[in-house]
């Protein structure tokens, strides 16, 4: 049996000549002028990746650009210079639910990503459902960033479900995607499940007082988490104060940021009892406009600076409407 064996200059052109005839199938395919070009990439650099990547990442090129031609999606070429860079950042890219499905299928096959910023790109829930796939199989990715998405309940069921059998994750974004009390009890369940996870974002939502009374007994049994921002929200009444029972029984959480709640008293004093027993707190941001509003209120800030360990970074600025008027 007789072998050829070819140069690395010739494997390298005819690799060049596959993408670039693949690349230019899947744009006729979605009739859509070329993909935006990396702004830090230029044209020799380009050649120099073609030459230096190995099998591994003509077969994840090769296996995107097919993705991309099934889907009529034109390819971004910031994934094919990707490389072996560990930080795959998509943000503002527009790639809606079909692009996810083909970012989701070479994800798959990506064993360097280890951060996926996928912020404000029209994904919804079905996006999100796509690649939940990809991130319960992936053994790199640890930190992923999918807020303002609007992926709503449907999105959220997804993602905790991929999350919770992938040990890998440690820090998780999802601000700004119109989470309800419905995507709470998916939160909570996540909470519960992942001791893995470190950091988790759910700022910018509109998790209530009943999300607050199905996360506060899940932040209470967490084991993982040491920072969490749950930050403008709508977290009042009996769920601020399930939620600040949650946080006196946690010994793991070190920042917790709730501001711009709306506490109001009955939950600015919970915390207040909270802290009381909650010696590991390091940072707390509780700011909001309503916090110097109420009698009680304005009893539980020097209260809340007094009762706590000399080590806590306690934040509260009262913004009251009308100040200086």
């Amino acid at each position: 049996m007789s072998a050829s064996v070819r140069g690395p200059c010739q494997r390298s052109g005819e690799r060049g000549e596959r993408l670039e005839e693949e690349a230019a199938a899947a744009g006729r395919l979605a009739e859509a002028p070329e993909a935006e070009e990396c702004p830090d990439v230029d044209s020799d650099s380009d050649w120099e990746m073609e030459g230096i990547q190995g099998p591994g990442e003509l077969l994840k090129d090769t296996l995107y650009l097919r993705s991309c031609q099934a889907h009529s999606v034109v390819p971004a070429s910031c994934f094919l210079h990707l490389g072996s860079t560990p930080e795959l950042n998509l943000r503002h890219r527009g790639l809606g639910s079909q692009g996810a499905q083909t970012l989701a299928s070479a994800l798959t096959s990506n064993p360097y990503v280890k951060r996926l910023d996928l912020r404000d790109n029209g994904l919804y829930g079905a996006g999100v459902e796509a690649l939940a796939g990809a991130l319960s199989k992936s053994s790199s990715i640890c930190d992923v960033d999918l807020s303002d998405n609007q992926m709503g309940v449907v999105g959220a069921q997804a993602v905790c479900a991929a999350l919770m059998v992938n040990p890998t994750m440690q820090k998780v974004q999802l601000a700004g995607n119109g989470l309800e009390e419905h995507a709470a009890q998916y939160l909570a369940e996540l909470l519960l499940a992942h001791t893995g996870l470190k950091s988790l974002d759910l700022s910018y939502n509109q998790l209530n007082d009943q999300a607050g009374e199905m996360l506060g007994p899940a932040l209470a049994e967490n084991t993982g988490l040491t920072e969490l921002n749950i930050s403008w929200n709508h977290l009042r009444g009996p769920g601020a104060v399930a939620f600040a029972r949650g946080l006196e029984a946690n010994i793991f959480l070190r920042v917790l940021d709730i501001s711009y709640n709306g506490l109001g008293d009955p939950g600015a004093s919970a915390v207040g009892e909270a802290l009381k027993t909650n010696n590991v707190l390091e940072e707390l941001n509780m700011s909001l406009p309503m916090m110097g509003l109420g009698p009680q209120s304005k009893r539980t800030q020097p209260f809340l600076t007094e009762v706590h360990h000399c080590t806590l970074h306690l934040i509260i600025a009262a913004a009251q409407a009308g100040a200086g008027n």
